[in-house]
């Protein structure tokens, strides 16, 4: 629903043909828009501001704007039309919530032609996307329009609450009419940014009952795909280091909770995946020399627009995963199960389904024929589970931290057994060979006094010894216990003790 890159662009061999909405030319549509919005924002700066009430959420102001022109409006060259607007001040107080000024939103959306886009959904509405890539215009059914005015007041606690959220953020609801026929029209946030290419677009339910792109749908330049495909393509999940993750998730479940209080139910995630290759630089800047306004940079200005803004985290790049490329547009890090580097940008779009009575039935009539628990129709709360486990278990995972094996423990612990038991063999042998001096000299000063009192040079029996050889034994006996370092680099000092004592 608010996305410029969910729709991709106009199939092949049909550049040059102009759509219609009900019978009304889109051209005619985009230049109502970009002169009521015109009109409305700038008549709206000279109201003073003020707290919105209960009642302002129920306001419709409506003018006239004939061909001709007249004292208040332009002339144009479309057919006369009435442009009204839905809750000014309350949708005046949103823009100001997300840091757009005025002045900033009539330039977005008046200064140059809307840009309008391929709509791979079953709806047939109309997209557009501004020149500057900020906002999304979208044509709404009456029901839809009628379900958002009744949404207002529990959206504008939701946003004061919490505007870091994944749900669409309304700017404007609109609604042009001419000849008897009435297009609404909302303008919200827009998800995917065109400036950075998205290898990958899904629209993710957690449903599995003909959730497959169709053919015509692949057949586009920029497919849009549904569960089914994710589950072919990433069948392993999309991995984040755990601060990001335990955001995400949160953000989810709060977002979730958040419709199922307002019995809203059949809404997707859309998720654009982008994947950083060095190989895919020079397409990359042709295109982001060619999409945006020259005017004004590409990146996206609202306050709370991007998806790293819209979950409850910091924006670090964990684990290492972004080094490169700091102009991520505030897309999310990630990495694929394939250790790919990704960007990835998403949101929660086609919230305005309530589950009525047609839902109901719609509902119990698949559930007949199909799996119950499979099909996208379920009562809300049941609808939000399934979607939360979905994401939690099959499209978004954790990257575990390494921890070192019992295998390498063991082996560190060995290895430091052996280098201190070496430094207490080397001290000890050491040792051993200070005593084994002293007792070689000791020896030799007992010789030449048995020498000189009993005449005779060859008494091996008075060297007194053996005390020193049976202290080296032992003392041989414990090194040996300890390592087999002493034995192999010291034999010959005890061939060589053992043979002075003898």
């Amino acid at each position: 629903m608010s996305s410029a890159a969910e729709n991709g662009d106009t199939a092949p061999g049909k550049q040059n043909e102009e759509k219609t909405y009900k019978k009304t030319a889109s051209s005619a549509i985009k230049g109502a828009i970009q002169l009521g919005i015109g009109y409305t924002v700038g008549n709206l700066t000279s109201k003073p501001d003020r707290d919105v009430l209960m009642q302002d959420f129920y306001v419709v102001e409506s003018v006239f704007l004939p061909s001709e022109g007249s004292n208040l409006t332009p002339a144009h060259h479309y057919p006369d039309f009435r442009f009204k607007t839905y809750a000014p001040l309350a949708f005046r107080y949103f823009r100001e919530l997300f840091g757009i000024k005025p002045d900033d939103y009539l330039y977005s959306i008046c200064s140059e032609p809307l840009i309008e886009l391929s709509n791979p959904g079953a709806s047939g509405s109309l997209f557009f996307v501004t020149s500057d890539d900020e906002f999304i215009i979208k044509t709404v059914q009456h029901k839809e329009a009628e379900f958002l005015q009744k949404l207002l007041p529990g959206y504008y606690m939701n946003l004061n609450q919490n505007p870091r959220t994944l749900l669409p953020k309304f700017y404007g609801l609109y609604c042009m009419q001419s000849g008897g026929i009435n297009i609404r029209i909302v303008v919200m946030n827009n998800v995917l940014p065109r400036s950075m290419r998205m290898h990958f677009t899904y629209d993710l339910k957690g449903s599995t009952y003909k959730r497959r792109a169709s053919r015509k749908e692949r057949e586009k330049s920029s497919p849009t795909f549904k569960d089914l495909d994710f589950l072919q393509d990433m069948h392993e999940g999309l991995y984040f280091d755990t601060e990001t993750y335990n955001a995400l998730m949160k953000t989810l479940q709060r977002d979730c909770r958040v419709l199922e209080s307002f019995k809203i139910m059949d809404y997707s995630l859309l998720l654009g995946i982008h994947i950083l290759d060095h190989t895919l630089k020079e397409k990359e800047e042709e295109i982001s020399q060619n999409v945006p306004d020259s005017k004004r940079p590409g990146t996206q200005k609202v306050l709370y627009s991007t998806a790293m803004e819209s979950i409850q985290g910091p924006g670090k790049s964990g684990d290492g995963i972004i080094t490169e490329n700091p102009d991520t547009m505030g897309g999310i890090p990630a990495k694929s199960h394939k250790g790919e580097k990704l960007l990835l940008f998403m949101g929660i779009i086609d919230i305005l389904q309530s589950y009525r009575l047609m839902k109901k039935l719609e509902h119990s009539w698949k559930a007949l024929v199909y799996d119950g628990d499979t099909v996208s129709v379920h009562r809300p709360s049941f609808y939000a589970d399934r979607f939360l486990k979905f994401m939690n278990s099959r499209v978004f995972k954790k990257i575990q931290a390494l921890k070192a094996s019992p295998s390498k423990k063991r082996c560190n612990s060995i290895a430091a057994l052996k280098a201190t038991s070496q430094e207490i063999v080397s001290s000890i042998s050491q040792e051993w060979k200070d005593e084994k001096h002293d007792l070689l000299t000791e020896g030799q000063s007992f010789s030449s006094l048995d020498e000189e009192a009993l005449g005779s040079r060859h008494r091996p029996d008075l060297v007194p010894s053996t005390p020193s050889l049976f202290e080296a034994a032992s003392l041989a006996t414990t090194i040996s216990s300890s390592s087999l370092y002493v034995n192999e680099h010291y034999p010959h000092d005890r061939t060589t003790l053992y043979s002075n004592s003898k």
